[in-house]
């Protein structure tokens, strides 16, 4: 491992909280006001904001490389968040090894390297970074572990097996935090396993609770419906958009009075593949939860797939859903819910400022919900162009628009205060939907179908700047690759965010408007940190490319600041 270093003055730094609604939490986010970014999303609400304005639009031109930390590993997606508490910063590898090193200079004060078990995982090896909590580092591995380190010298707390590595059980994401508990979710769908979130004691790993977002037949719903079936509701949104899902509903309800696949829901996918976002306030944590398994074919598993495709508000301290929103039912075009919940106050249907949630969907839709009981508010026209949005797959292929990569991928929102406009970057990627069919197998990818990308048409990106109170679309800004990864937003009007071909910009967060670029070497497909240290704000990001979309590899972990 190699790390480029320069001295830099140091400085005391505090906690970084956005002191608007959601920021304001309890717990581990409610230190003094300050500068740090102690989480995924810089706060439990996963606003990905910081309120200094030391980088604003007039002296974003004048941002330089500070440091760069090279980790050595070049062969996974590189799409850490780094976490900044008290100077020192965290943050993690492809292959689940943990850094820590000076926020100042970029020296590095210890290493840590997971031993990972054989993995299955989709999408590329990956991890989006740590957890901090009491005195411990805490992160999520791709052979399906929840490990603690001690924050001083990285050596090894307590480490946990939490399902199956072998059945296609892994971990991605950033754990979530709320008192003495570590919150996480389970990705592996693409691999026939059955969903779950799980919370767990920061002194010892001890399970708290665990609730899975597959419900048995026999589970009743806060609704009042038992099992996954549902309702067998064919559009989506209904009241808002209503578009026809293409169900037929008479056959499903004959697949089910059949028997034959009263043991669907026991594989039936839907990972919580993101970080969860928490209401310290409320004791209550958000996640969102994705495809239905087997992903593309819904002949086997006939119903709505009940809590897939969806956003759910469960009780942080017991495990207990408290509602559930279901974006897309009996999904067989993989536009699973990725991206995390946003918290924040938004303006209800009568104006009233409210507790609110937003989501960037895989449709290309952001979705403004009610905290309260989780109904649709608003959605925004869709960032991205759609065709045969909700077709069906034929044997010669169905041309299909944004492509099963979305819209918003698992790529996080950042939302300011100031503005009132939520950030998101989305992928155009034509793709024909193609029939298929395969079983399940243990360990095995079952898709049910195939997305095959269409040869010479054209990929691109575009990040669009959307209004939480009216769900306008302020502005668009197309790129020419697509969008994946993320950004960040500082309280002086200035947005990040960076592109697969290596190239990280600054924009003005109200117009649009390219400030800066950067050559990063490498695919800049991570989301962003943002941390005030001696006076001066400074922007974090991870450049080492994606799998999903294919952009070069490479191990730099870059920190900018304005000299």
């Amino acid at each position: 491992m190699t790390s480029i270093k320069k001295t830099l003055s140091v400085a005391t730094v505090l906690a970084t909280i956005s002191g608007f609604a959601y920021a304001t939490s309890a717990g581990e986010y409610a230190k003094l006001p300050g500068k740090n970014w102690l989480g995924y999303g810089g706060d439990a609400g996963q606003q990905r904001y910081h309120p200094s304005d030391g980088i604003n639009v007039s002296n974003a031109k004048n941002l330089n490389v500070k440091w760069i930390h090279q980790h050595g590993e070049k062969l996974g997606s590189h799409e850490t968040t780094p976490v900044i508490e008290d100077g020192i910063m965290y943050y993690t590898t492809p292959y689940n090894h943990v850094f820590a090193v000076d926020a100042a200079t970029g020296k590095e004060l210890w290493q840590y390297t997971h031993k990972n078990k054989p993995a299955i995982y989709c999408c590329g090896p990956n991890s989006r970074g740590v957890a901090l909590l009491k005195d411990k580092v805490v992160f999520a591995t791709l052979d399906a572990m929840l490990v603690a380190l001690d924050k001083k010298t990285g050596a090894l707390a307590w480490e946990k097996q939490i399902a199956d590595n072998e059945a296609g059980y892994s971990q991605t994401h950033t754990p979530a935090v709320y008192k003495d508990k570590i919150i996480m979710g389970m990705s592996g769908a693409e691999y026939g396993i059955r969903g779950f979130i799980s919370a767990y004691n920061i002194d010892n790993g001890k399970l708290a609770w665990k609730w899975y977002t597959v419900p048995s037949p026999t589970y009743t719903n806060p609704d009042g419906l038992k099992g996954w079936n549902g309702d067998f509701v064919n559009v989506t949104d209904p009241g808002i958009g209503d578009e026809p899902l293409n169900r037929d509903i008479a056959a499903e309800k004959a697949a089910i009075a059949s028997g034959k696949h009263d043991n669907a829901w026991k594989v039936g996918g839907a990972s919580a593949w993101m970080t969860g976002s928490v209401d310290h306030s409320e004791g209550s944590v958000y996640f969102t939860t994705g495809n239905p398994s087997p992903d593309l074919d819904g002949t086997i598993r006939p119903g709505d797939n009940r809590w897939s495709d969806a956003l759910v508000k469960i009780n942080a301290n017991n495990g207990k859903l408290i509602w559930a929103y279901q974006y897309i039912r009996h999904d067989v075009w993989d536009l699973d819910s990725v991206s995390p919940p946003i918290l924040t106050d938004v303006k209800d249907e009568s104006g009233s400022m409210v507790k609110g949630v937003i989501h960037g969907g895989k449709t290309g839709w952001v979705y403004i919900h009610a905290a309260s009981d989780g109904h649709l508010i608003r959605r925004s026209k869709e960032m991205i162009p759609h065709e045969n949005l909700f077709a069906l797959p034929t044997s010669e292929g169905t041309r299909m628009l944004p492509g099963a990569n979305g819209g918003v991928e698992w790529s996080p929102g950042a939302f300011s205060p100031k503005t009132r406009l939520v950030y998101y970057v989305n992928l155009h990627q034509p793709m024909n939907y193609i029939t298929h069919s395969a079983g399940y197998q243990k360990g095995k990818l079952w898709l049910g179908s195939a997305f095959v990308a269409i040869p010479g048409e054209k990929q691109w990106g575009r990040i669009s700047a959307v209004n939480v109170d009216t769900a306008k679309i302020e502005w668009e800004v197309d790129t020419a690759e697509p969008m994946i990864g993320g950004g960040c937003v500082t309280g002086g009007g200035v947005f990040f965010a960076g592109e697969a071909n290596g190239y990280f910009r600054a924009y003005n967060a109200k117009t649009g408007k390219k400030l800066w670029e950067f050559q990063t070497g490498a695919g800049a497909n991570a989301a962003c940190a943002l941390y005030e240290l001696g006076g001066k704000l400074h922007v974090a990001v991870a450049s080492g490319g994606n799998a999903q979309i294919n952009a070069p590899r490479g191990d730099n972990l870059i920190v900018f600041t304005v000299d």
